[in-house]
């Protein structure tokens, strides 16, 4: 399954509508300001091992961190190796993953990618971005996550919808497309602080910048939002 295809609602908001200045500038003052606020910005996904963060990370796509942590809890006691998914029966693992939404996907790819990493990477989880992003149900997102939290190798920032929705408003890209997303950030961002920028954004996001209602007034980096005063004046 590709990761999730956003929709146009999802960011693309009425924002869109307007010129939104380009305000990289400013990234230096932003994420200061961002870092402090959210200094203890970690995932939420619950995991013990490489296979269990990409498992994890696969079955959150269109679901929360809440429900895939009730979900797991079950399903990391009864799959514990890569061998075990891989020779799972598929009904069985569909069954198990029914609550997380997409479920026949997400145990399809969860399967062959199991049979993959058994069959090429000898029961254990790949470490480069290219082998992670060529299993079923990968992408750059969760290869970013898998790579950073599971082996502390940095390559570059996970886009999720919130890292998406804010990086735009705060006019620190134009793009739409996660991987060009990632791209600017990069080029903004020092390389101590890349593990902690998709996490940081995403607390953001779910606290303070959301969708569809986001809380500008009370907003620690409204004086260097160029959207805050577009959103303010509605």
């Amino acid at each position: 399954m590709p990761e999730r295809k956003l929709k146009k609602t999802d960011t693309q908001d009425f924002i869109s509508e307007y010129n939104i200045p380009d305000n990289r500038h400013n990234f230096d003052r932003i994420w200061a300001l961002l870092k402090e606020e959210y200094p203890e910005a970690k995932p939420s996904l619950n995991y013990s091992n490489p296979l269990e963060l990409l498992v994890a990370t696969v079955l959150s796509a269109q679901s929360t961190d809440v429900q895939i942590n009730k979900v797991t809890e079950k399903l990391f006691e009864k799959y514990r190796t890569a061998e075990d998914y891989a020779s799972a029966d598929l009904r069985e693992l569909e069954n198990d993953l029914y609550s997380t939404g997409f479920y026949k996907t997400k145990a399809r790819n969860i399967k062959n990618a199991a049979q993959i990493i058994v069959e090429k990477y000898n029961g254990e989880v790949p470490k480069t971005m290219e082998e992670l992003t060529s299993l079923p149900g990968v992408g750059r997102k969760t290869a970013n996550i898998v790579l950073s939290r599971a082996f502390g190798i940095i390559e570059g920032i996970a886009v999720d919808t919130h890292v998406k929705r804010i990086s735009r408003r705060l006019g620190l890209t134009k793009n739409y497309d996660p991987e060009k997303i990632e791209k600017d950030l990069l080029s903004l961002a020092r390389k101590e602080d890349l593990d902690s920028i998709s996490m940081t954004l995403i607390y953001h996001g779910r606290k303070v910048c959301q969708a569809r209602k986001p809380k500008c007034p009370s907003c620690i980096v409204n004086q260097l939002c160029p959207s805050s005063i577009i959103f303010m004046s509605q």
